[in-house]
């Protein structure tokens, strides 16, 4: 975990996380292996791959599983088309992923995998990239190219509890957590809890919600959720109520800049730290702009209107992830730093190499959209570092 939640200052009750209006402290006994920033790609992959020598920094604890053993992952950030957040660059991409499972897969140092992400389009993933024969069920919160949503969030319903001006949860994450937390999971199978979470992170089939998916070995599901995240006594559990009800939610990617709009709005503090504040919000909206214009202004360059390859139902995202990654660098180079926000824009650059567009062109076009544009110190890769 990156740790910046629990104590920082504007958390209303400091040293303390919670991920429900009406949950229990999730932060306090939780072991902290890895945080600041020692959250890095590289060591993710490190510790799933049981790699001593290959994480830097934290506390050196690995995945030393062996041939029998059941290996659960958790994972949530920020997401977009084959790639998945970090709050250290650069992010995580689908193939590298699937080549670090593919390895773990062949060393045989596992019986069977589990993995529950949340992220925008994490669908995008493993569709078309993972196998059905590697011994690894996965669930996404969305598919291939929906966004994922913040819940709990102020103003919505329901809010968290008094003085928060954030998103407490994610509607993904809230769904498979609770269920875990109100069933006897010796009973309940994956495949039990995959369609309930599927049900409620659909959001009761309102238009506000997204698909949960399921890929690799489905056989998986058959078996009981406490083979992958244990069980309390059934006595002991804490039995939170869930509700299958339509519920608030707020646009991951836009989370942020509504949480700061809420501060903002509810502050009585000092005048001089709101106006810092809105300059922040500013800063964040223009640049958010200039993505979304200047990808658009490159598009039309490279692709025209109209001569994009479709996509077959079920290819994966892109044939060639090295182009991929070399058009976002190219990209940031000229026209700053993606940022959580623009990693929905990672399908654009999919595209036009899909297309057979070359990095020279897309140097070129880089340049001609992003010219005019000022580079500050915290968008410009050269200080900030590179997505990909």
């Amino acid at each position: 975990m990156y740790d910046d939640i629990a104590n920082d200052p504007l958390n209303p009750i400091p040293g303390v996380i919670i991920n429900n209006p009406k949950g229990l402290d999730v932060y306090a006994d939780v072991p902290k292996d890895y945080t600041g920033e020692n959250v890095t790609a590289v060591n993710f992959h490190a510790v799933i791959l049981g790699n001593k020598e290959g994480v830097q920094g934290g506390s050196g604890k690995v995945v030393a599983s062996k041939p029998n053993d059941k290996i659960f992952i958790y994972y949530a950030d920020h997401g977009g088309p084959g790639v998945l957040g970090m709050p250290n660059l650069p992010y995580l991409y689908a193939d590298d992923i699937i080549q670090v499972l593919k390895f773990k897969y062949e060393s045989r140092t596992y019986n069977e995998m589990v993995i529950y992400v949340e992220a925008s389009e994490s669908g995008s993933i493993f569709q078309g990239m993972l196998p059905m024969d590697w011994n690894i069920y996965v669930t996404t919160s969305t598919n291939m190219y929906q966004t994922s949503y913040a819940t709990y969030c102020p103003g919505t319903n329901p809010p968290p509890p008094a003085g928060f001006d954030v998103c407490i949860g994610d509607l993904y994450s809230i769904s498979w957590l609770e269920d875990s937390e109100s069933e006897d999971l010796r009973n309940e199978t994956l495949r039990q809890q995959y369609l309930k979470v599927k049900m409620r992170t659909y959001n009761n089939h309102s238009s506000h919600g997204s698909q949960v998916m399921q890929y690799g070995t489905l056989h998986i599901s058959n078996e009981t959720v406490s083979e992958y995240q244990g069980s309390l006594p059934w006595n002991l559990n804490t039995k939170l109520a869930q509700s299958f009800e339509p519920i608030g939610i707020v646009n991951q990617g836009d989370a942020d800049l509504y949480s700061m709009w809420q501060t903002y709005n509810k502050s009585t503090k000092e005048t001089q730290w709101k106006e810092e504040l809105l300059e922040e919000i500013k800063e964040i909206t223009t640049h958010r702009s200039h993505l979304d214009r200047s990808v658009d202004v490159i598009k039309g360059y490279l692709l025209g209107k109209g001569h994009e390859l479709v996509r077959s139902e079920g290819a994966t995202l892109v044939d060639d992830w090295k182009c991929l990654k070399s058009m976002i660098r190219t990209f940031e180079t000229h026209c700053g730093s993606l940022t959580q926000y623009g990693m929905k824009h990672t399908r654009t650059f999919a595209n036009i190499c899909n297309n057979g567009v070359t990095t020279e062109a897309m140097d070129k076009a880089s340049k001609l959209a992003c010219s005019k544009y000022k580079l500050g110190a915290q968008w410009n890769p050269a200080f900030v570092g590179y997505s990909a």
